[in-house]
């Protein structure tokens, strides 16, 4: 009997678009390597909320397995790991590349649901023993120090990149061969 594929689900940030930046990139290279990759549009970008967004990740999951691999970007980073600590104590994932993330609103009201309670990190590492956290030195949202929080808290890799802003279509950035490389790492 033929092993299930491994998936993939690409969760976009505020504002963001499934098919913009470099996910379309990541998709078609994943898929090129036999994983099947999800990209949804997250409900209400310009307005999210947090039980939405986790729930949305939720239904598109359903059954998760350690054969299932996360990449989150911006906000879509703390929608994977809220998400993550919604799991039943049993359920585990392989991993999770966080791009851009950041650990508190960042003084911006509208990201208010997301962080309107504890973030329970060691509940989340028990269900996902892999983390990635990349972040860049010139981003004008997220400080480089939130690179360094899901560091000390997830045992995350930290990988720091020079001159890349935020990582969006928007700054130009079309492929990120560093989150291809951390999921094809963390999948083997």
């Amino acid at each position: 009997m033929r092993e299930a594929p491994k998936r993939v689900f690409v969760i976009h940030g505020y504002e963001g678009l499934p098919m913009h930046g470099w996910r379309p990139w990541l998709k078609g290279e994943l898929e090129k390597k036999g994983f099947k990759v999800f990209v949804p549009a997250m409900i209400s970008p310009h307005a999210p909320t947090m039980n939405e967004w986790v729930k949305q990740i939720s239904l598109l999951v359903d059954k998760p397995t350690n054969r299932d691999y996360f990449v989150g970007h911006s906000l879509g980073c703390i929608a994977i790991l809220r998400y993550f600590e919604t799991l039943d104590e049993t359920e585990r994932v392989g991993g999770a590349v966080l791009v851009a993330g950041f650990s508190s609103n960042l003084g911006f009201d509208g990201f208010n649901s997301f962080y309107s309670k504890t973030i329970h990190w060691e509940k989340i590492c028990g269900h996902c023993p892999k983390f990635v956290a990349v972040i860049s030195d010139d981003d004008p949202y997220v400080p480089l120090v939130e690179g360094s929080i899901f560091k000390v808290n997830l045992g995350a890799e930290l990988v720091v990149l020079p001159g890349m802003r935020h990582f969006s279509g928007d700054d130009g950035i079309i492929e990120l061969p560093v989150v291809l490389d951390r999921l094809l790492r963390m999948s083997k």
